[in-house]
């Protein structure tokens, strides 16, 4: 469903960020202050490693005592890079790695020309994605709108700010709203695009099975307001196959699955599909898109 062409290289990261910033910079300083205290840690035992080393030989042989320091240095220092990793790996994916699959995720739509309203489903944070599809619509010189539903007003604000600081604040809506029951009607818009949100619906259920039937719901909403002949196209975290499993089952067309990108320490995948102007008398062929990665 179009070509995928990454855009990251001809944006600083730097750039991206002085707009968008970063939601949860909370989990990024506790990564760093755990990586900081664990390589003090590390530090002050492996200066100290001669007397840790005596000490152990109170309750052990001189050779295991040493064996068992060494052990639990080794396990401290790779604590500490592991943390430092998962620091790094946490502000690439929600900076630099969103900006990227933002841009590949409109690659995915082969014509925007013809898009008059579009929908970004949970536009988290500050309008990455959402911005992205505004940017294609302008730069089609399309009249079409993106809607961006988010269910806190806070994020709205600061989505919109975000699109007047790109320059497509007038192809830009917002609005408050559940991805299990979206206040549009059936056959609305012509592309939905979601960017890791629907993993999020339905957390804090008691039941894993009570969370999946929540994200199975989110993915039918999708499918009831697009337009017949609309495109879907959803990146997200972990459950990718199971939204798989739900668009054949709702006969969607053109189901195109990316392979795994690590984002947030963990698989992610983009699936992209279509929506029949005609009822399927049987399930898709699920493929594997390689053009979204």
């Amino acid at each position: 469903m179009g070509k995928s062409t990454s855009t990251s290289n001809s944006r600083e990261w730097t750039q991206i960020y002085a707009i968008y910033g970063m939601d949860q910079w909370q989990t990024l300083i506790f990564l760093l202050t755990q990586a900081i205290l664990f390589s003090v840690f590390s530090i002050l035992y492996l200066l100290y490693f001669t007397v840790i080393c005596i000490f152990f030989e109170r309750f052990l042989a001189s050779g295991t005592a040493r064996f068992a320091a060494g052990f639990i240095a080794a396990v401290i220092v790779l604590s500490a890079v592991c943390l430092y990793f998962a620091a790094a790996n946490f502000f690439y994916s929600a900076v630099p790695l969103h900006y990227d699959m933002a841009n590949r995720i409109v690659s995915a739509v082969s014509d925007w020309s013809s898009v008059k309203l579009a929908l970004d489903l949970g536009c988290c944070g500050r309008g990455i994605l959402l911005n992205a599809v505004a940017t294609q619509l302008k730069k089609e010189g399309s009249s079409g709108r993106v809607v961006g539903l988010d269910r806190s007003k806070q994020t709205t604000l600061s989505t919109l700010r975000s699109a007047v600081t790109e320059g497509v604040g007038e192809y830009v809506t917002c609005r408050e709203g559940d991805a299990r029951r979206l206040p549009f009607p059936d056959n609305y818009f012509d592309v939905v695009v979601s960017g890791v949100f629907v993993h999020t619906v339905g957390v804090g259920r008691r039941s894993a099975a009570e969370a999946a039937a929540e994200r199975m719901r989110a993915v039918g909403e999708v499918v009831r307001v697009m337009k017949p002949g609309g495109v879907g196209v959803v990146w997200d975290l972990l459950h990718v196959p199971e939204y798989v499993v739900r668009l054949k089952e709702l006969k969607m067309e053109d189901i195109s699955l990316s392979e795994r990108v690590t984002a947030f320490m963990v698989n992610s995948h983009i699936v992209s599909f279509r929506k029949p102007s005609h009822h399927l008398h049987g399930p898709p062929e699920v493929r594997l898109d390689w053009r979204l990665c």
